[in-house]
């Protein structure tokens, strides 16, 4: 269905911005794949260099994550307020910040896996909490831009059905170099390497700042609203809006409680693979076939939500994946290559849900705007990125509470039966009940269907022509 033209001020006379295209959509690729190169190899293998490399308790490192998380969540907010106050310059809003933040960020991320050999417990804890949060801290001055950013590249919910399609295509490629060359080298003869930890993060932190370089030089911004015409800020009613906004509190609940699973599969994996199954190096695979996955479904993604909906078609990748972590769960007595075959089906269904996650996003940024009049697109973007971060916090201290709870002991050459099935339940049946729980949250609770996605559009557009 077509959608009017959304007029709008810019900075600059249309004229000078060349039209939405491949560009762009590279560029937003680039962000991701920068953003993750770090996030994805602190998801999947930081909680395993703090316990084999530094031998902090499970339960300690769990504490970490959740403060640190819980920390970031509030700079989010803070970053996203200060960013709406910012005027666009000649290379726009949000751009210059990834320019001027990326290096800081990349710096601190390689300085969390160093290990300096013969320190004691309370200094490698010491050292964990300054590094790990600081780099939380510095990666929300670069991803609130980030996020922010596809709201004002283009204003038509096609296109940014396509922007959310390439920013996870971008996060499954550094997936797919992390997850697959990772495993290869970090581990030796399947133990966590110290040295091979720093060498993976300085490699990843040199590609990540490639990325963030490309991700400057190839978007353009093209919504921006003139500064004597923009609405004054107004706490209060921005308050009172995010208040009424019923698609953006749904959302923030089901985005809260799939990354909690999302980053516990990520952790426990790692366990899983490498104890449970006895095979680190299998984790490569997983990595493989979890981009492979999402490189199956991307070009089916935007079809689909054209003909059935961005809430449809995320909610139906929701419920398969749920299903076959539950036969997985009823399975315990496969092999790693037969779990990794029906692992797959799990992967493509939440790969679906990821690619058109960030759709969403600009979709409830464009309802505030419709509710309040108020475009403020980093203040939503990073209410959004909290509720992620508390994800994170409540992933990082379940996680680690839980595989100390099943019995996890660093220590040992090879863990009990006990705990062995524990990490299998963790990994198995718990992902099966809270991507359940997502799925319905989706489908009951989230107002904006294909109907009213494009009818918001449509009263959007006629608000901004009044």
């Amino acid at each position: 269905m077509g959608q009017p033209a959304i007029k709008t001020t810019t900075a600059a006379p249309a004229s000078e911005h060349r039209p939405f295209g491949m560009k762009d959509k590279l560029g937003y690729l680039f962000g991701d794949f920068g953003n993750d190169f770090f996030f994805i190899l602190v998801a999947s293998f930081l909680m395993v260099f703090y316990t084999d490399v530094f031998h902090l308790n499970p339960a300690a490192v769990g504490g970490l994550f959740l403060a640190a998380r819980l920390w970031d969540a509030f700079a989010d907010i803070t970053w996203g307020r200060f960013i709406d106050t910012r005027k666009a310059g000649k290379n726009g809003k949000f751009r210059p910040w990834i320019f001027r933040m990326s290096i800081p960020l990349v710096i601190t991320g390689v300085l969390m896996f160093v290990h300096i050999p013969g320190m004691s417990h309370g200094f490698y804890l010491a050292y964990a909490y300054v590094t790990y949060i600081l780099w939380g801290t510095l990666y929300s001055t670069v991803n609130i831009p980030y996020g922010s950013m596809a709201s004002v590249i283009t204003g038509d919910p096609v296109e940014r059905t396509t922007l959310s399609s390439w920013r996870t295509l971008g996060a499954q490629l550094a997936g797919l170099v992390i997850n697959v060359v990772g495993p290869m080298i970090l581990f030796v003869d399947n133990k966590a390497d110290a040295n091979h930890f720093l060498l993976g993060a300085i490699i990843f932190g040199v590609l990540a700042i490639a990325c963030y370089m490309a991700c400057y030089k190839l978007s353009v911004e093209r919504i921006t609203l003139d500064d004597t015409e923009k609405p004054k800020m107004n706490l209060g009613k921005t308050m009172k809006g995010l208040g009424k906004n019923k698609p953006l509190i749904f959302f923030l609940i089901a985005s809260l409680t799939f990354m909690i699973v999302f980053m516990l599969i990520g952790a426990v994996n790692v366990y899983l693979f490498k104890d449970y199954f006895a095979n680190a190096k299998a984790l490569s695979m997983v990595g493989l076939l979890q981009s492979c996955a999402v490189f199956v479904a991307m070009p089916f993604i935007n079809p689909l939500v054209k003909k059935f909906g961005k809430k449809e078609v995320a909610s139906g990748g929701l419920l398969v994946a749920a299903l076959v972590y539950g036969v997985l769960y009823l399975l315990p007595n496969l092999n790693a290559t037969q779990f990794i075959s029906i692992l797959t089906v799990a992967m493509l269904g939440y790969g679906v849900f990821n690619l058109v996650i960030w759709a969403f996003v600009t979709d409830v940024i464009d309802y505030h705007e419709y509710l309040t009049g108020l475009r403020e697109d980093g203040t939503v973007y990073s209410i959004y990125s909290m509720a992620r971060k508390i994800g994170q916090a409540v992933a990082g201290g379940v996680g680690g509470a839980a595989i100390a709870a099943v019995g996890y002991n660093p220590t040992l050459k090879a863990q009990t039966a006990d705990t062995l099935h524990g990490i299998h339940t963790l990994g198995t049946l718990v992902p099966a009940i809270v991507l359940a729980v997502v799925f319905l949250i989706i489908v009951f609770l989230y107002p904006l269907n294909k109907k009213r996605t494009e009818q918001l559009a449509i009263d959007l557009a006629e608000k901004r022509n009044a």
